[in-house]
């Protein structure tokens, strides 16, 4: 899957999985695209929304969730805080685990 391609881009309140560096197996959300093959990560907790990680696309899985609540706030305000994405990403992590469970 080539995600350089604009329509498979990551947009910004979508999950994904970071599959390669220190936080390789991590969940983030994408907050904003830099470049045409990169997008800023953040988790809300060891990764903070001042302090983004400039990450290349090639090194994340995105996911088919796109936290709603975080998408609407980065196009209203074009910041979202620190709790939104930390709530956000527990409520994915929490469907993933009904999903195992049945």
């Amino acid at each position: 899957m080539d995600l350089t391609d604009p329509e498979r881009r990551p947009c910004p309140g979508q999950v994904v999985r970071v599959l390669r560096g220190r936080e390789a197996g991590r969940y983030a959300i994408v907050i904003d695209v830099v470049e045409p093959h990169f997008v800023l990560l953040v988790d809300g907790d060891k990764r903070k929304v001042g302090h983004a990680k400039k990450k290349n696309v090639k090194h994340i899985q995105p996911t088919n969730y796109i936290a709603r609540e975080v998408a609407e706030s980065l196009k209203e305000d074009g910041r979202v805080s620190n709790a939104k994405i930390r709530y956000a990403l527990n409520q994915y992590l929490l469907q993933q685990e009904r999903k195992k469970g049945e």
